[in-house]
């Protein structure tokens, strides 16, 4: 995406309103946190300025991919467009909602995240989708302007293939598998990683 391509945002003071976050919350436990996805409240800006301004966030779909007990994970190429993650490994696909996407309906995020899942992975199977919650960390420059919205798709089968170079390595495995080799990955699929775990304890 070129860096002058207006993208989603949401005022910050936004997030700060309803609570601060730091790592996941899980809207089951928190269903006020998703007035941050009314539309009465987007705003699109220069993706060149707001990359620096912690006065926004930008809205950033994280889809994880689910088969059985094994997830769908994939290194991240040199090929991607955010060249502060390149290297690690993780759990989302998605990225950047731009204002083309206001122009597929009412809800632009809905819009742009159906086209980033779709442009970065091919789905060769059905599949059920479940709203998860948001992740936010304002440690690193990377989370202090951008805030992560998680969806779970649940997979009848492993048939997924990659369509961008961006994302290398790809395949699925175990989550224990994957929380062993956590610190290879993005902090953002770390705290996914933990939600995962905990849901897993609470159904035991």
């Amino acid at each position: 995406m070129p860096s002058d391509e207006r993208v989603l945002v949401i005022p910050t003071l936004r997030l700060h309103e309803l609570g601060p976050i730091t790592g996941f919350v899980s809207t089951r436990n928190a269903p006020h946190y998703l007035t941050l996805l009314d539309p009465a409240h987007f705003q699109f800006w220069p993706r060149s300025e707001v990359e620096t301004d912690p006065g926004f966030k930008q809205l950033i779909p994280y889809v994880v991919l689910r088969c059985g007990d094994e997830f769908f994970q994939y290194r991240r190429g040199s090929t991607g467009t955010e060249k502060r993650l390149a290297a690690l490994r993780s759990l989302g696909i998605g990225g950047h909602i731009s204002e083309e996407d206001a122009r597929g309906g009412s809800d632009p995020y809905r819009t742009g995240m159906l086209r980033e899942l779709t442009e970065e992975v091919a789905i060769g199977c059905a599949f059920t989708e479940t709203f998860l919650g948001f992740i936010n960390d304002d440690r690193t420059a990377v989370g202090q302007v951008h805030l992560g919205v998680v969806h779970l798709l649940e997979l009848d089968q492993p048939a997924v293939h990659a369509r961008e170079t961006a994302l290398a390595d790809v395949g699925f495995a175990p989550l224990a598998t994957l929380l062993a080799e956590r610190d290879a990955f993005e902090t953002w699929s770390q705290f996914v990683m933990a939600e995962l775990a905990e849901d897993a304890c609470r159904a035991l």
